[in-house]
């Protein structure tokens, strides 16, 4: 990953405008076979190199996606596994309809939804005493831990606190749009909702990520280390 950017640089340029690569493109409309579909087809063939391929091109966003989504360091390595294992028990039906990044993160988001599920139950179910137990972030070996103690260091910038602050389902979609590459289209394959609502999402949470760091800039506070593409994202409001 590339860090470097301070806040200040995030908080210049236009207001953001998502429209661009989803008005040239249809919801219903087939995506090209990319090569990660490809391995999987053949991992569904029996060929386990193919899995370890793949697992290696996309351990990175999907740990990082779930960190940040479900913001619990445990949870998180929980989910990462339930969603490899997900994918390693349905991979005999598995079809090449789309890219396999929108395959691997439709089957993420399914696993996180019904973590919330859980977690809304268990809450509801549990003592005040017990819920402030349940916030308290479990430490992960780090064998653990697909993406190591940068992972960990991240957390602590007032980045991932804007993230953290955001509805549930506006994070969502500003993750999937930056951790993995998907376009529009994409994310609204993945979280089964129309391509408005996810431009919608997207605009509100760029919006509100901006006016953090702002806020945090005027309060004097330190501006966080930001990768380049976040950097572009909310200076430049690409989509």
């Amino acid at each position: 990953m590339k860090y470097f950017w301070g806040a200040r640089c995030m908080l210049r340029r236009n207001r953001i405008s998502v429209d661009r690569t989803a008005t040239t493109r249809m919801l219903g409309a087939m995506e090209s076979l990319d090569e990660d579909a490809k391995l999987m087809e053949r991992y569904r063939d029996g060929d386990t190199d193919a899995f370890s391929t793949l697992y290696a091109h996309h351990k990175g966003p999907l740990y990082r996606y779930l960190l940040r989504h479900v913001r619990n360091a445990g949870a998180a390595a929980d989910l990462f596994q339930e969603v490899w294992s997900r994918l390693i028990a349905t991979r005999a039906r598995y079809e090449a309809r789309a890219k396999f990044a929108t395959f691997l993160f439709h089957i993420a988001h399914n696993c996180t939804m019904d973590f919330f599920r859980r977690d809304l139950m268990m809450r509801r179910a549990a003592r005040p005493d017990e819920i402030d137990a349940q916030s308290m972030e479990p430490e992960v070996p780090e064998h653990q831990r697909p993406d190591g103690l940068a992972e960990f260091a991240e957390q602590q910038s007032a980045l991932l606190a804007a993230l953290g602050a955001l509805p549930r389902e506006q994070r969502e979609t500003f993750l999937l749009h930056e951790e993995t590459g998907l376009t529009i289209e994409e994310i609204a394959r993945v979280t089964d909702v129309g391509i408005e609502t996810v431009k919608s999402r997207l605009r509100y949470a760029i919006r509100k990520l901006k006016n953090s760091l702002l806020g945090a800039q005027i309060q004097g506070t330190q501006p966080p280390p930001v990768r380049r593409d976040l950097k572009d994202t909310l200076v430049n409001g690409s989509a």
